[in-house]
């Protein structure tokens, strides 16, 4: 009876493994099928940014972009255009974080999760908010800026991360050798030692402004992507009252857990809401709950300045993948190699796998974990937005 058991929740697994993709243009091209397939309104949004070329692509491991297909924002609508209630579900802010937020959106699809829609509220899909992230695997877009940092005003004076300054040559060395990474390691333990692992954290990843050569770097102006987001929610959303937002994140927390983060201030009524919706499950950085360190621009704020007519309740749905260490080593890398690297070399393919370990996990049951629980944030946001 166990073997039976088992047997079945393998190929349970499998099944919703086909959802995922192993390429930005695979998942591109089952996205855009899925939602034909399920009676979606499809448009599109054509970043003029390349892809990976062939001969970079061999030497990385990376899948070229075909050349009659651009980088693409894809988004998708189900449901009543008249609706005033609209439930926003967005995969890859952090580019390569697009691989599971894509496989999740294609497996509602799939599965018909866009029938369980109440009356009045409409589904819209963003597949690949940052196409060039998602094809080249990286986390940043074509300006190397972290697009969950880059919506601050940019006609204000920019966050100060007084950390990073700090910090700045420890978390992003000239050189990627093994013992230029250990001595750098070493200025990094010596902070966390005297400040707290936390702030190690904030300092790294809250965000910052000054060296836009560097990690988390939040751009000093609108990105294509922050412009591109704005658009398309004026175009397709503009008329509606109350949005539920998801956006599908990777690499933070326990393997395969989705952390549900609250995107909102204490205080603030939608702060309020998530805590309604989803009980204790929601965490916060402002209650120290949460495994994210607190950050500057996110993407919640270009929801908001997008739909001003709208109460936004927004959370992001954070899967786990490797340990912290791993997910940072992996983002530092990442940069050293197309800041300082050669994409044609050797390295270049050991660093683009650790990149996809960090935030792509190729196991079934990863996928596996990360679906179900997409399904329940889903089913939950849409009640919460039911009685909003």
């Amino acid at each position: 009876m166990l073997d039976t058991i088992q047997s079945i929740e393998i190929n349970r697994q499998m099944s919703i493994a086909t959802a995922f993709s192993s390429s930005y243009a695979e998942a591109r091209a089952k996205f855009r099928a899925a939602a034909q397939q399920a009676g979606g309104g499809l448009s599109g949004f054509h970043n003029p940014a390349a892809g990976p070329a062939s001969a970079v692509c061999e030497s990385t491991g990376l899948h070229p972009t075909p050349a009659d297909e651009p980088l693409s924002t894809d988004v998708a609508w189900f449901g009543p255009r008249t609706a005033t209630r609209l439930l926003y579900v967005q995969s890859g802010t952090h580019g390569v974080e697009g691989f599971c937020g894509a496989g999740i959106q294609v497996g509602w699809l799939q599965k018909g999760l866009q029938r369980e829609l109440p009356p009045d509220i409409a589904l819209l899909l963003t597949h690949a908010i940052n196409p060039y992230g998602f094809a080249w695997e990286r986390r940043v877009t074509e300006d190397n800026v972290d697009l969950n940092r880059n919506f601050v005003d940019h006609g204000a004076a920019y966050p100060v991360n007084a950390g990073y300054e700090a910090l700045k040559h420890a978390i992003c060395p000239p050189e990627w050798t093994t013992e230029a990474v250990a001595a750098a390691d070493q200025a990094l333990i010596g902070y966390a030692r005297e400040r707290g692992p936390m702030a190690l954290q904030a300092a790294i990843s809250s965000g910052q402004y000054s060296h836009a050569a560097g990690v988390f770097y939040g751009g000093r102006q609108e990105t294509w992507s922050n412009r591109t987001l704005l658009e398309l929610l004026r175009t397709h959303a503009g008329n509606v009252k109350q949005v539920a937002f998801i956006d599908l994140h990777t690499g933070l927390g326990p393997y395969g857990v989705g952390e549900i983060m609250n995107n909102h201030a204490a205080g603030e009524p939608a702060f309020k809401r998530v805590s309604q919706w989803f009980g204790a499950e929601a965490t916060s950085t402002d209650a120290g709950s949460s495994s994210s360190a607190p950050v500057s621009g996110d993407i919640t704020l270009g929801v908001q300045r997008a739909l001003p007519q709208a109460e936004i309740t927004g959370v992001t749905l954070e899967y786990g993948t490797v340990p912290l260490k791993d997910v940072l080593d992996a983002v530092r890398a990442d940069n050293w190699l197309h800041i300082h690297g050669d994409l044609r070399a050797r390295q270049a393919r050991d660093i683009k796998a650790q990149v996809r370990s960090a935030f792509y996990p190729q196991a079934d049951d990863w996928k596996g974990m990360v679906f179900e629980r997409s399904v329940d944030v889903l089913r939950r946001a849409l009640a919460g937005l039911s009685q909003s």
